[in-house]
């Protein structure tokens, strides 16, 4: 990353805070001139006074050095989601809703048919999960105990916690999960 693109940024998180070029200066120890020129990209900043900055903006001094996602890359369109169906012929599906599972956090959507299940028996993974039901109704076995959810409610499944979903009905569910760290 060059310097004009480390002025970019400063000036982007210093904007972000609210604050003016004179209230980083007395923040950082660093002369509202010299700031101002960095800003610009008229002066190239040390890395102790990008550590300077660093600390006063309270952001992590990598933020500086990364380069920022392609926004068309965070997008998952609906017909090239990561897709996984299962039980032979079955519509029980998965469609992965996060372009990939490099992040914290992994989104999921399970389709399940009707008086189908995920699967035979409970499971378990290492992930907290976090589920909403956005179409239907679904039996949550988990543990020792079933939970009936309906559309719009949601349930938390601690990591490690044994769990399997079962549609019941005549008519298709459909469950958005996230799980951190992804596990899935």
């Amino acid at each position: 990353m060059n310097d004009v693109e480390i002025s970019k940024k400063i000036c982007e998180y210093r904007k972000r805070k609210g604050l003016t070029i004179k209230e980083l200066a007395n923040l950082t120890g660093v002369t509202s001139s010299l700031l101002s020129q960095i800003e610009k990209g008229t002066a190239n900043p040390s890395l102790n006074t990008i550590k300077q900055i660093s600390n006063a903006l309270n952001i992590p001094l990598f933020n500086f050095f990364i380069n920022d996602s392609h926004t068309e890359n965070l997008v998952v369109r609906k017909n090239k989601r990561k897709k996984m169906v299962f039980k032979d012929g079955e519509n029980l599906a998965y469609e992965l809703l996060t372009p990939n599972l490099q992040g914290d956090i992994e989104f999921v959507l399970m389709t399940i048919p009707p008086n189908e299940s995920s699967s035979n028996e409970q499971f378990s993974h290492k992930g907290e999960e976090v589920a909403y039901v956005i179409n239907g109704k679904v039996n949550l076995y988990m543990m020792n105990t079933v939970i009936e959810l309906n559309c719009g409610d949601s349930v938390k499944i601690p990591t490690l916690t044994q769990h399997k979903w079962e549609n019941m009905s005549n008519k298709e569910c459909q469950v958005i999960f996230a799980v951190t760290p992804p596990s899935f």
